[in-house]
């Protein structure tokens, strides 16, 4: 994971625009509050990366924990909701030194490809611990066998153009297919997983789980599971 890291923590062109940064933000935002059921709910954002639109999910929660591991992505998160009480920044590590059965509601999204079987699996330890006995693991955006590239540019230019910035879009496209998120996906490639792959590894860190009838996110060809002690 890694070398996935040092490049979210570079200055990417993962996004083709501002306005697809944003409203790729706000979406996430705005499915992540779905699954929160009380406004005393805890919640932790495992690798969040810029988050943009978090003070809306801390709108709706008591506390939001903000885990992120890239270290200037989480300087920027630091400075940008240091004036929000709700929500706190913390590290991947931070998250071991936490209480356990402390959080009500965990998401993981758009994060499980870029890591190893056996991170995975020790980020799942860590999140089966932090979650209380009622509450709920999200993990979305898992990418199915067979679901490549080609869904994931079709998926984009849906998004675009529905939301206005397909111009954008198919340019951006152009410039990822020269770039370094292109070298490196192809040299490393993506982890993916079917749906009854997952339910056996949740399984196997300690969850029932069962997949979301839609993924977080815009992209429907990937999975959303939501998983419980």
């Amino acid at each position: 994971m890694n070398e996935w890291i040092d490049y979210y923590d570079s200055t990417h062109t993962i996004y083709v625009s501002s306005l697809h940064r944003d409203l790729h933000f706000e979406a996430i935002a705005r499915d992540i509050i779905r699954y929160i059921t009380s406004p005393d709910a805890v919640v932790l954002d495992y690798a969040c990366g810029e988050a943009l639109s978090a003070a809306k999910v801390a709108d709706a929660c008591a506390k939001l924990y903000l885990a992120e591991p890239a270290p200037r992505v989480r300087g920027r998160l630091n400075a940008r909701f240091a004036p929000n009480t709700k929500i706190r920044v913390r590290s991947l590590d931070d998250l071991k030194k936490m209480d356990e059965n402390s959080v009500d509601l965990v998401v993981m999204n758009g994060v499980a490809q870029y890591m190893t079987p056996a991170e995975l699996d020790s980020a799942f330890e860590v999140i089966h611990r932090l979650l209380k006995p009622a509450g709920r693991f999200v993990l979305g955006d898992i990418l199915p066998p067979g679901v490549g590239m080609i869904r994931d540019v079709l998926a984009l230019l849906r998004f675009a153009a529905t939301d206005g910035f397909l111009r954008d879009a198919l340019i951006g496209l152009i410039s990822t297919a020269l770039s370094d998120y292109r070298q490196l996906r192809k040299r490393i490639g993506l982890q993916r997983c079917s749906q009854d792959e997952m339910i056996a590894k949740l399984g196997a860190a300690g969850f029932s789980a069962m997949r979301a009838p839609r993924n977080i996110g815009h992209n429907p060809w990937r999975m959303t599971f939501v998983a419980h002690h």
